[in-house]
């Protein structure tokens, strides 16, 4: 990906819940086209931050185990009003149900105390060596990557409960 919409996760339970924020600037280069006149947070960066809280409930409470976490499908998703440069969405996502493969969320952002994202998720989650028994470095590679970017989106105080 070329770049992360989470800035930093600021709770997080073990198999229950992760809340993290996502800061709107105006540098955000997507802003200039969404809309020019009326900068807002488009809603599929909304529901891709929630994707990416989901993402990291799993990996943190899984010590990395897949290296494979994507979307697979988006539930009842409501958009309930804008987010706008200057403003920071709280994502929440509250774990529903688990099995091997994948994880049901439900996900909620905020502005303050005003909803501004709601609904459910379903995240797939697997590691490309299953597929194919020559992408086990690959696999090593990309979660090399994400326990470095660890460090940058989880404060050292949370990272005790990760370990």
């Amino acid at each position: 990906m070329r770049f992360w919409l989470l800035d930093k996760i600021r709770s997080f339970t073990p198999d229950v819940e992760l809340s993290a924020i996502k800061n709107v600037t105006l540098t955000e280069e997507y802003l200039a086209d969404h809309f020019p006149e009326f900068p807002v947070l488009p809603g599929v960066f909304m529901l891709e931050a929630a994707t990416e809280a989901g993402a990291w409930l799993l990996r943190l409470s899984e010590n990395f185990a897949h290296s494979v976490i994507s979307l697979k499908e988006a539930k009842n998703i409501k958009y309930a009003d804008f987010v706008a440069p200057g403003q920071s969405l709280e994502v929440t996502v509250s774990m529903l149900k688990k099995d091997d493969r994948t994880a049901t969320f439900k996900v909620e952002g905020q502005i303050g105390d005003r909803q501004n994202l709601s609904g459910r998720i379903v995240l797939e989650r697997y590691n490309l060596v299953d597929r194919d028994p020559a992408l086990r470095d690959i696999d090593a590679e990309i979660t090399k990557y994400f326990r470095r970017m660890q460090k940058l989106i989880l404060p050292a105080a949370l990272a005790t409960a990760a370990s």
